[in-house]
């Protein structure tokens, strides 16, 4: 068996995908279309080329001028549908999927517009492929903590199907402080918590994500192995990194593939998971992301297996659901061997 195929065939868990960034060209040019929504771009080629990034801001800039043709429920279906569609051909079991709200309430649609579409794919995707998927509701950092509080608000009718908070956008110059108090408002409403830290910012936005946070999973975290001392302590605490390796090449977080840290992590002993970020604008979705990385990073099938396990045991699965999919991944690379 290839690689390739062992790779696609290994049951795993995303963690790390902002459903608005698998937002396809084909399916953004489809949208606009049927809403009528002016893009600037004239073709799909267009938009491709147009995917040159050399910032995490050059791509936030397009990243939501892509978000404009999303309108009506049936839109935010589709594109959650098209997603699961998508990983279904690479493993993907179980997916913790995060949504930007504001990104669309500042628009004026509703946000009971945007869950119920992203919903009602969820609930296709488990009958139709057997995926499960949690939500977590991220919010943008470079807006006030009083907008994410508001963001809160609109959520109370949907907390029992909303997992977790999470933050994300832009991060320099937007510390995990920024956002203290509605994280634990969150808490105390009975949500879990991720947050973006150690991607273009310093270790200490690490340290204050989880101090000042109290988030359960860390996403990125590349930049936690600068800070010797908070490397270890991510490693005591099995603290989760959500790592996305094409995302950290396109927005040039490493300069090449072969710089990429991942296999570093597991020798320190992080449990570092592979995810795509936003697959439609990094170049590959979450097997495409472990096919890179075990390509530059020289990973062997029993380090593809351990990242894969990582990703079950990051999840907010309960430990029942949990330890049948770790069974399932074992007898896989039993059989495989």
């Amino acid at each position: 068996m290839t690689m390739h195929a062992f790779i696609a065939g290994l049951p795993k868990a995303e963690l790390h995908l902002h459903i608005e960034g698998s937002l396809e060209p084909e399916l953004m040019f489809a949208l606009a279309r049927r809403n009528n929504i002016a893009i600037p771009f004239d073709s799909v080629e267009a938009v491709r080329a147009a995917y040159s990034f050399t910032r995490l801001q050059d791509f936030l800039d397009i990243y939501y001028q892509g978000a404009n043709v999303l309108i009506h429920q049936q839109d935010f279906h589709d594109l959650a549908a098209a997603y699961f569609d998508r990983v279904a051909q690479d493993g993907v079991v179980h997916a913790e999927i995060m949504f930007d709200p504001q990104t669309h309430t500042a628009r004026g649609i509703a946000f009971d517009t945007v869950i119920g579409g992203l919903l009602s794919a969820m609930e296709e995707a488990e009958a139709k492929h057997g995926i499960t998927s949690r939500l977590i509701m991220s919010f943008l950092r470079h807006l006030d903590e009083d907008d994410a509080f508001a963001t809160l608000e609109m959520a109370r009718p949907w907390l029992d199907r909303i997992e977790a908070v999470g933050l994300d956008s832009s991060e320099l110059g937007h510390p995990p402080e920024k956002f203290a108090r509605v994280f634990a408002a969150a808490r105390a409403l009975g949500l879990k918590s991720v947050a973006h830290a150690g991607e273009e910012g310093p270790p200490d936005y690490v340290v204050q994500a989880l101090d000042l946070l109290g988030i359960d999973r860390l996403d990125h975290g590349n930049r936690s192995l600068e800070d010797a001392a908070l490397t270890a302590r991510l490693a005591r605490t099995a603290m989760t990194l959500t790592v996305c390796p094409l995302s950290n090449l396109k927005l040039c977080v490493v300069d090449t593939m072969d710089d990429h840290p991942i296999d570093r992590m597991l020798r320190e002993g992080l449990r570092a998971t592979i995810n795509s970020d936003d697959p439609a604008y990094f170049g590959g979705y979450v097997a495409d992301n472990y096919i890179a990385a075990a390509e530059a990073r020289s990973l062997s099938r029993d380090d593809l297996v351990r990242l894969a396990r990582n990703s079950f045991l990051g999840s907010f699965l309960p430990d029942d659901a949990v330890a049948g999919h770790l069974a399932r991944l074992d007898a896989y690379a039993a059989e495989v061997r």
